[in-house]
């Protein structure tokens, strides 16, 4: 991962703010600017208070969106900036929709979480046509032109810290050592990059035999990670697959020792399974990654029920975001720190990467409590 922090101008940036002061008052018009076009130069900055903002989230199922969606509109509409924010259920249709709503009311700016990353393409373009720039906020919008920037997590590096913690524990556990591995849902392109992380410190360990995978379900590659990928990242589904897993390949006294969990939906999932095939929380209970430190998750971590968490401190993805939008708006130049890693299969979307940090029992005051994350009596403290 490219890590060095660095200010670059591109022309999309220029270009697409060339046309926001116009956008305001002329949206629609097919003389615009578009985004990734040239900059005419005769363009002033757009104010704040002119400037409107669409948030196009996936869905308020999972707590972390609501999280996100909520503490974006509270940083732009603080900086002047009017919002409009919706969900969409998890259905790509609903946000194809929405987005096209924001454009028709005269967004300026769009922030999207994409549910399918490879799906929105032609209402981008849309947005592309009339002079909107476009950020990917948290996932990788997938096979277009029309989206400028990205801003996101490292997010191999939260799949790192999620093998690197397994590795760190196994001394604790007598062989054989039983793996179960979990991935992301297989639309969603952060999804790789997490397994990626946790793999490229686990698979030597499948392949030298110091952890063993009874089910099968061991990708002999990176690229295979959407074979165990578990689609819309289901707590239910989650947990019928390990269900399935521990009734086909346990039944014969062997416990499964670790399961990887690339999120923490799926961890919930899965906790539900283990505790209905009679796991307790205790020595003996299987270590449990996840991600994104939701509260349910952070209560069973303390109970014993998951075993590290990585947090995503989203409040700073939000205010960053925030930053990039009014860094467009103001005709600045887009502060990004990546511009090599993300090929959405057209081109390398310039990115700022913001780093996640792992979370323990022994952590959670620590990382959670003190820096503002959560109040203590979110968590039962």
């Amino acid at each position: 991962m490219n890590t060095r922090t660095f200010v670059v101008a591109l022309s999309t940036a220029a270009l697409a703010v060339g046309s926001l002061a116009a956008c305001s008052a002329e949206r629609g018009s097919t003389g615009s600017t578009p985004a990734s076009g040239t900059q005419s130069g005769n363009s002033a900055p757009a104010d704040a208070e002119d400037t409107m903002v669409g948030i196009a989230m996936p869905t308020k199922a999972l707590e972390r969106w609501n999280r996100d969606g909520a503490h974006l509109v509270e940083v732009l509409e603080e900086k002047g900036y009017k919002t409009s924010l919706q969900y969409a259920d998890n259905k790509v249709d609903q946000q194809t929709s929405q987005i096209e709503n924001m454009i028709t009311e005269g967004a300026d700016v769009l922030v999207v979480a994409s549910i399918d990353g490879t799906a929105l393409g032609p209402v981008l373009d849309k947005a592309k046509a009339q002079g909107i720039p476009v950020i990917a906020y948290d996932r990788l919008i997938n096979k277009t032109e029309s989206v400028d920037y990205y801003v996101t997590f490292d997010n191999y590096k939260v799949g790192q810290l999620q093998g690197e913690y397994i590795k760190s524990q196994l001394a604790n556990l007598k062989a054989p050592i039983h793996l179960e591995p979990f991935a992301g849902s297989p639309d969603d392109n952060n999804a790789k990059f997490f397994f990626s992380g946790a793999w490229d410190i686990l698979l030597p360990l499948v392949k030298d035999g110091t952890l063993q995978v009874r089910s099968g379900k061991s990708p002999k590659s990176n690229e295979e990670w959407q074979s165990i990928g578990i689609l819309g990242w289901g707590s239910d589904d989650a947990q019928a697959e390990m269900e399935n897993r521990l009734n086909s390949f346990y039944t014969d006294g062997e416990k499964v020792d670790v399961i990887l969990s690339p999120n923490d939906s799926l961890a919930l999932g899965i906790a539900q399974a283990l505790e209905g095939a009679g796991y307790k929380p205790g020595p003996d209970y299987p270590l449990l990654t996840g991600q994104d430190a939701d509260i349910a998750n952070i209560k069973n971590l303390l109970a014993g029920k998951q075993s590290m968490d990585v947090l995503k401190n989203t409040d700073r993805l939000a205010e960053q975001t925030a930053k990039m939008v009014e860094q467009i708006v103001k005709g600045e130049e887009v502060e990004i720190n990546d511009t090599k890693t993300y090929d959405n299969e057209v081109k390398v979307v310039p990115t700022f990467l913001l780093t996640p940090e792992t979370v323990t029992k022994d952590t959670v005051q620590k990382v959670l409590v003190d820096s503002g994350f959560y109040k203590a009596s979110d968590l039962g403290l």
